[in-house]
């Protein structure tokens, strides 16, 4: 469906990939790995995978855990052998992650306009609290939403309505931002309208449907809304 701007009271933001960027994980790997990009990919992706079947079998961990699995995986994969110590480094990258250009002002200027800010995420709460700190949008956001409140990741329905009433608002009132393709069909899976991050120009994932909204930044948002 269009975009309703005039619908939107509240905005919920994913946070890796689309506050921060994941692939500065990548810088953390270079010093221990020969060829770290295919071990960066293959973490991600694996990572993700991970949630998406959690979800199905009933095996939720919290996020933390599920990306320390996948990084072993992929440092296995690859032949790559670190002790405990050096991948811990490794996966503490991601409480340091480097924030996109265009977050704090956009977000900034959302805020202004009189629209309530939160995180919704796989992260758990840990890994969120010191994702909004490195970010510097603690004064930004109201709250962050975990998955973690009630051990079922995205994209499955109840993040998003858990989300919402957390927020306390409608969830037609909500518009999700995030970078994920998965995560905007599940937005909009459950009746919030989904906006896409497409920071790269890259193609969009249509076996579903299209987003409501696509976006280049978050200063495209702040047009759209304020």
């Amino acid at each position: 469906m269009p975009f309703d701007p005039d619908a939107v009271t509240t905005v919920t933001f994913d946070s890796y990939s689309t506050i921060v960027d994941v692939e500065a994980a990548e810088a953390a790997l270079r010093e221990r790995v020969p060829d770290p990009e295919p071990v960066s990919r293959l973490w991600r992706s694996r990572s993700l995978a991970y949630t998406f079947i959690a979800n199905a079998i009933d095996a939720y961990k919290p996020f933390y855990e599920m990306n320390r699995d996948a990084l072993q995986y992929a440092l296995e994969a690859h032949g790559v052998d670190l002790d405990t110590a050096e991948r811990d480094e490794i996966l503490a990258v991601y409480h340091e992650l480097d924030v996109f250009d265009d977050v704090r002002d956009g977000m900034s200027r959302l805020s202004e306009a009189g629209y309530d800010l939160y995180v919704v995420s796989n992260g758990n709460p840990e890994m969120l609290e010191s994702m909004v700190a490195h970010a510097d949008i603690g004064g930004l956001v109201e709250d962050t939403v975990s998955a973690d409140e009630i051990r079922t990741f995205k994209p499955a329905a109840e993040l998003y309505r858990h989300a919402a009433a957390r927020t306390g608002t409608p969830i037609d009132e909500i518009a999700h931002v995030t970078a994920g393709y998965f995560d905007v069909y599940g937005a909009m899976h459950a009746g919030a309208q989904g906006v896409w991050v497409n920071r790269d120009d890259g193609p969009w994932d249509a076996f579903a449907g299209d987003p409501d909204l696509t976006i280049e930044s978050f200063h495209d948002l702040v047009e759209e809304l304020a």
